[in-house]
């Protein structure tokens, strides 16, 4: 499966903050084992020596997948710690990662607009600067076969509460499904990309 439709080279980025995209891949879980630093695109971990990625810190914001070169199951990696593989994987089918790329943070307000069919036609749902856990109450039970971004960077999943497959949205149009690398229209949740320390995605902090 090609995400070449991704828009995600990193001739694309701002050379503004590329100097804080880095990443860091531990050979085993909670941080142990081998490291090796990440400071931009690479198409093959295993060239830097390592087979298996047990876990990951990171700075800024990332898109990790399952295979080489940008292909199969993506990752959305925020700013944080990942001390093991299903931290970072919600379908929970695949432990493996062996391509990895900066991700477009665009300092702007989010923004994002969902067309039920492609080409932006049919039913269309604007967001603006809020996570949605679930499309259904908004009338869009499975279907979204097209996207425009317009403000920062997104995160769409497979199914309500940001579980299942996950697909990074960064600026700019998405005519079709298959540019974003599904082989279905299907998103039932969607939320901002943001600072993951800031921003503890699927933590309940108790209160004293």
């Amino acid at each position: 499966m090609s995400h070449s439709g991704a828009q995600g080279s990193i001739g694309s980025h701002s050379a503004i903050g590329m100097r804080n995209y880095k990443i860091y891949f531990y050979e085993f879980e909670n941080f142990q084992g081998r490291r090796i630093d990440v400071f931009g695109e690479c198409r093959n971990l295993c060239e830097k020596g390592l087979d298996r990625i047990g876990s990951i810190r990171v700075e800024c914001g990332w898109v990790g997948y399952e295979q080489q070169n940008m292909n199969g199951e993506m990752f959305i990696l925020e700013k944080g710690e990942y001390p093991r593989w299903d931290t970072w994987s919600n379908s929970h089918r695949c432990d493996r990662f062996m391509s990895v790329r900066p991700m477009r943070m665009d300092p702007q307000d989010h923004k994002i607009c969902l067309y039920e069919c492609p080409n932006f036609e049919g039913r269309k749902m604007e967001v603006c600067d809020e996570d949605i856990p679930s499309l259904w109450s908004y009338g869009f039970q499975d279907r979204v076969a097209s996207i425009q971004v317009t403000g920062g960077s997104w995160v769409g999943y497979q199914y309500p509460g940001y579980r299942g497959y996950q697909y990074v949205f960064e600026m700019g149009p998405y005519k079709h499904w298959n540019d974003w690398g599904a082989h279905h229209p299907q998103i039932q949740s969607i939320r901002r990309v943001r600072d993951m320390q800031t921003h503890r995605r699927g933590c309940f902090e108790m209160t004293a």
